[in-house]
């Protein structure tokens, strides 16, 4: 098992990078929007790998964090979800961190804008791992704060605005949840959140 290769990037392809470390170079897949594709050619990286393995081929998954590894295979354990569908997920999301909120918030939808992921497969992702992530997300995801407001409540019609005005769910619950104070009104919860946004 490769744990990680440092080396260098020799050459970029669509959805994936070549890296040299000591006179050879792997093809690694990466996701989109991978420092990766950045790396200038005198500038050494780390890419930590994941190696997949089936009948007929061998590939190299590469991610520039330890984070991104790990949730990576974390969503293969759900049923259904393998190596090319985890690394799409990852592909929709600017990080790791986002692609866990939006699993802790139950944010199936934002999900599904990940490259072959259905609906199904999004709502199972949250089923089997709301919890696991929970425990790791940097999110306030601990406190009450970070969980959907109550029905009917100023801060649930502020979530509502926000969602209307084209918000995501995952990114309106985070900007509320940030919000510490119970007893605003919703037009205070739209702007102090709207402020958090700039």
């Amino acid at each position: 098992m490769i744990h990680y290769i440092r080396g260098y990037i020799t050459e970029t392809m669509p959805g994936m990078v070549a890296i040299e470390s000591n006179g050879i170079a792997y093809e690694v897949y990466v996701p989109d929007g991978s420092p990766a594709f950045l790396a200038q050619p005198d500038e050494e990286i780390v890419l930590y790998t994941s190696m997949q393995v089936s009948e007929d081929d061998i590939r190299l998954f590469g991610f520039t964090d330890k984070e991104s590894k790990g949730l990576f295979r974390l969503l293969q354990t759900v049923s259904g979800v393998g190596a090319k569908a985890a690394l799409a997920m990852l592909s929709a999301f600017s990080s790791a961190e986002e692609l866990k909120r939006a699993i802790y918030f139950e944010d199936d939808a934002a999900i599904t804008r990940a490259n072959g992921v259905g609906k199904k497969t999004a709502q199972r992702v949250v089923l089997e791992l709301k919890d696991k992530v929970g425990e790791i997300t940097a999110a306030p995801s601990a406190s009450a704060a970070a969980k959907a407001p109550k029905k009917g409540s100023p801060k649930d019609e502020a979530l509502q605005a926000l969602l209307s005005l084209g918000y995501g769910r995952t990114e309106a619950l985070g900007l509320l949840s940030g919000i510490t104070q119970e007893d605003l009104t919703t037009e205070e919860y739209i702007k102090q959140a709207l402020r958090a946004r700039r």
